[in-house]
């Protein structure tokens, strides 16, 4: 069951989906694409946010406001929640895991790696049982030095891929040593829109193998309560 991990296609919640048209046509390009089943992550930085309950809510009522319009019928709510100092002490962070697991999607900041990352995530999943998703891995060359790749990609993580990251070499050289040295990885579209960052599984699809993505989509079980 083809499965997106990570994208934005509830309305205003984020940068991600404008509206609920905007919304309903993304779903739609995916569905065309194959995806059968799709987890909803909206931006979740705690620095802006008033606590998790208020963000739940949100997310609940963006969601509401396209689900008897959608043409897949399987939606999982997550969150891609900013990886900050003291964000593995926020109260009732384990509420923003992808619904019905305990897979949590983390993103790293844009900024040289630091050791309170690695403390923050070894702290969020120790404490509360979850396993964390590293949201696209490959986007930190610009950032990190070749050792703290090497740093986030030995994290016990599943390591999430988008799948643009398949059209770019040097992104690619990064994807192809995770699905070669990794069993916990995960495909995601990361689309924001339907034009600049649309859903792109067609690309993914000409790239890897379908007992690759199986792997992916396996994951959402794996990990499933």
């Amino acid at each position: 069951m083809l499965t997106e991990y990570h994208c934005h296609i509830l309305p205003g919640i984020d940068d991600g989906s404008e509206n609920a048209e905007m919304s309903i046509k993304m779903v739609e390009m995916m569905h065309t694409q194959g995806v059968e089943r799709i987890c909803a992550t909206p931006h979740f930085y705690a620095h802006r946010e008033k606590s998790i309950a208020d963000y739940i809510k949100k997310r609940q009522d963006a969601f509401d406001a396209i689900k008897d319009k959608l043409s897949v019928s399987d939606i999982r709510l997550g969150a891609e929640i900013a990886v900050e100092q003291g964000i593995s002490e926020m109260k009732d962070i384990e509420k923003l895991a992808i619904d019905g697991t305990n897979i949590i999607l983390l993103e790293l900041p844009y900024r040289p790696y630091a050791k309170w990352m690695s403390e923050e995530i070894y702290n969020i999943s120790a404490e509360f049982g979850l396993r964390i998703m590293l949201a696209h891995v490959h986007r930190y060359l610009e950032y990190y030095s070749k050792e703290e790749i090497e740093t986030v990609l030995s994290t016990n993580a599943i390591l999430q891929l988008n799948n643009e990251a398949f059209s770019n070499w040097h992104e690619k050289r990064i994807a192809k040593t995770v699905l070669s040295e990794h069993t916990d990885f995960a495909f995601g579209s990361d689309a924001h829109n339907i034009s600049t960052r649309k859903p792109n599984w067609d690309l993914l699809k000409k790239k890897v193998k379908e007992d690759v993505i199986s792997v992916s989509d396996s994951m959402l079980d794996k990990y499933s309560l």
